[in-house]
Order: structure tokens, then sequence, then C-alpha cells
């Protein structure tokens, strides 16, 4: 949701908080997609203030799932940012209509896969496999939930949409000739590739994970990570799937998409290690991520349905992506199951 004014009241919000002094400075935080943020300072330290935003992350109890599984991570001693309780035991305020929470301020930065060694790589793997455990121990049982794979016939008729949407942009730029470009090639590869289509996940293959787990989400201080933050998307779904899927993010090269399948084996194996995840899982779950990438289109989708560019910057890895990893799909599953 990008930058933000002030927001309202916030010195009688922070005098909730018991040990949180008056602000002395409010400054917007530029990132973030489904929320707004803002780094607040005072004499008693810096804070983070989240304000809850998008539809499906602004309900109730989806907040308060969020902060009751951050808050038992937390106390497991993974680095999950959890909200402060103010001195009722609350960690949720509204104003405005608007429900807002208050972390501490984590320092630290981003880092992109590029930048981690073989053996940062395994570590991540490690951590995505212990929150994926502790998750399972401090959240209910999760419930059935299908996670069909995705039909595309229905992708044919997003990606003829799309084609002519495309193809109305005036000017025609060079983002518009290679969306079309993209659209064209995948068509054809849906097209030699239906055969493949997956069947429905394994309900045993699911549980509880972070939902959203790549490099914006995550923030190092100095070689390791110090703070796994936006919780947004914590939910029920195929857990080794997850595990791919941020290594599809984490690990890819921007310039041509490929994958750093060197340091995704080490990834992949310590995170079965720290999982409890069997090599068959996460194979069947590199075949799922895989079909979901064919499939994909939600940063065309944002651009051209929804005239929201924010995505554009990762069209041309992730389009990429999707050829690199169809051609050399055996290499690419043997990274993560050997």
């Amino acid at each position: 949701m990008g930058t933000a004014p002030r927001p309202p009241a916030l010195t009688a919000l922070l005098r909730r908080y018991d040990s949180v002094a008056a602000p002395l400075s409010c400054e917007p935080v530029a990132r973030g997609l489904l929320n707004r943020g803002w780094r607040i300072s005072t004499d008693s330290g810096r804070y983070f203030l989240k304000q809850y935003v998008a539809a499906d992350t602004a309900e109730p109890a989806v907040i308060a799932r969020q902060h009751h599984a951050t808050r038992r991570l937390a106390r497991l001693g993974l680095p999950a940012a959890a909200p402060l309780p103010d001195r009722r035991g609350g960690t949720v305020t509204v104003l405005g209509g608007r429900r807002y929470a208050l972390f501490p301020w984590i320092d630290g930065r981003h880092r992109e896969g590029t930048e981690l060694s073989r053996g940062q790589s395994g570590r991540l793997g490690a951590l995505l496999g212990r929150v994926h455990t502790a998750l399972a121990v401090s959240q209910p049982p999760p419930p059935a939930v299908p996670h069909p794979s995705a039909d595309p016939d229905r992708t044919h008729e997003q990606i003829d949409h799309l084609l002519t949407l495309v193809r109305r942009q005036r000017p025609f730029d060079s983002f518009d000739a290679l969306a079309e470009h993209r659209l064209l090639e995948r068509r054809d590869l849906l097209r030699r590739h239906a055969h493949r289509r997956p069947p429905a996940a394994d309900d045993r293959a699911s549980g509880w994970v972070h939902g959203d787990f790549h490099p914006l989400n995550l923030l190092y201080r100095g070689q390791e990570p110090a703070a796994i933050i936006d919780w947004d998307r914590l939910g029920v779904h195929p857990r080794a799937e997850e595990a791919v899927r941020a290594a599809a993010i984490f690990f890819v090269h921007p310039a041509d998409g490929r994958l750093d399948l060197g340091k995704i084996r080490g990834y992949a194996r310590a995170y079965r290690r720290a999982a409890g995840v069997a090599a068959s899982e996460v194979g069947d779950a590199v075949h799922r991520v895989w079909w979901e990438r064919l499939n994909d289109f939600w940063m065309l989708n944002w651009r051209y349905q929804h005239r929201d560019p924010r995505s554009d910057p990762l069209f041309p890895a992730a389009s990429a992506l999707a050829v690199w990893w169809t051609e050399e799909y055996a290499r690419v599953l043997d990274a993560f199951t050997t």
C-alpha cells in the first residue's frame, strides 16, 4: 500500500503501552503491498506501527491468529516478529475503523539469495524447517483444506484476456512487448505439458506455514536472520510447497531466471532435516510449484487489470524462470530431493 500520512491519534495510541514514551517522530515505511507501516521514534526506543488495510488480512480473527503464532514462536526462540501487548494484554488497537499493532523496531536489511553463501543457504532452509515444525505444535490442528492444481483451460482463457489487454496498450512499450512474448510462449508450453497437471495436494502434506516467505519478509543483522516479518498470509498449505516457492524467489538469478541449484541443494537438505519432511514430499511439491508457475500471471493481472505497476520489476525474472524450469525440470527436481 506504499507510504501513508501520520496515523490518527498516534499519541493516544502509544499511551496504551506502559513502557512506550510519547512519539518524537513518525516516518512512513515504503515497503509493503498489503498494509501500511510507520517507524516511530520515542525516548523509550523505536517501534514499527502497522496498519492492517487489505480486507483479507484485516479481519480480527486473522490478526489474532497471526499474533498468537508469532508470540508463541518468539517464546520458542525463533526470530518471529511479534507484537507488543498493551497494558491490558491486547495487541490490536482500533482507531477510525482501522486496526493497528505495535512491534519493536528491528534493525536489519533484506538479503537476496545471490548474497548468501552456500552455508547461509543451508541455514535458511533449516530456519524455515524449524518454523514449520514449531507452527505444528503451537497452532491448532490444521483443518482439511483442498489444494487443487491450476486448471489449464482456465489459464488459456486468462492468457487470451491478458493478450487482448496488452495489445491495446498505447504507447506499446518494451514491457508490453515482453508480456506479449511471454504470454504466447506460456500458451505453447501449457499445450505441450497439459498431460503433466498434478493432482490435488495430499492433506497429510499440509500444515501451518508463514505463507509469504521471501527476501522482503526476512531481515538480516550481519550474517544471520534477525526477524521473520509480515505474517499476513499465515495459513494452512502444503508445507514443502512453501519451501520450494521460497527457494524459487531467493535463489533466482534476476538477469535470466535461472535457479542457483548448488545453493538450493544445501537449502533443501537442511529444510528436510529440520522439518522432518521426506524427499518424496519435496519432490511432489517441486512438481506442483512448477505447474503453478506455468499457470500464474498475477503480476500481469496487477498491471493490466488493476493498473498497479508495483510488481513490474519482478516480472522479467519470474517469467523467464517458468521457461527455464520447464527445460531443466530434472535438474531442479534432483537439487531439491538429493
